[in-house]
């Protein structure tokens, strides 16, 4: 069965804040599942997925590891601060096309990249504003995992199509929202 999510950023200044949805097929919202907000400008990101924006429950975390740098690894944390997976980027790979992994303990390592070479290029020489689309299959069998459409926009939003749901929609939405300010590092 296919889970569709929608992540919407609000305009803010100084931090990132994300509104976490499930979707119909037609990107209309349907019900809230988190609200997120990170600070911008953080050496070591760590950021808070509340219930709603009272931001009085925490439901999960994204903390990295390490001060961020190309290949830093980024795991996503229960409340109880249990790992529930991690994701990373693939820097040597990435010069050409974006590559990201995500990992998630019992499962294949999903791997995700750009779907167009040509709009990738086009954004390493400058042209940031051209949306990404990315597709994460199992490294094992190929098979998809999830896609990321970027829809551009004065604020951007992005629908997540999770076709393999043995993965915690948590890991996956935290990687969604982590794309959209850890993707132009």
């Amino acid at each position: 069965m296919t889970a569709h999510y929608l992540i919407r950023q609000r305009i803010t200044l100084g931090v990132n804040r994300y509104e976490l949805w499930t979707s119909d097929a037609s990107w209309a919202p349907v019900t809230e599942l988190a609200f997120a907000q990170q600070k911008r400008m953080k050496l070591k990101e760590e950021v808070p997925f509340f219930a709603d924006d009272s931001k009085q429950a925490v439901r999960f975390s994204l903390k990295a590891r390490n001060v961020m740098d190309v290949a830093s690894v980024v795991d996503v944390v229960d409340v109880d601060g249990s790992v529930i997976g991690s994701f990373s980027k693939d820097f040597k790979k990435s010069l050409l096309i974006s590559t990201w992994y995500v990992d998630q303990p019992g499962l294949p390592r999903a791997i995700g990249q750009e779907v167009s070479q040509l709009y990738a290029i086009v954004r390493r020489i400058g042209f940031e504003f051209v949306p990404y689309d990315f597709l994460f299959t199992a490294e094992d069998t190929g098979q998809p995992v999830m896609s990321i459409v970027r829809k551009w926009g004065v604020r951007d939003a992005y629908r997540i199509t999770v076709e393999d749901e043995r993965y915690d929609a948590r890991l996956l939405l935290a990687m969604a929202t982590g794309l959209d300010f850890l993707q132009n590092r």
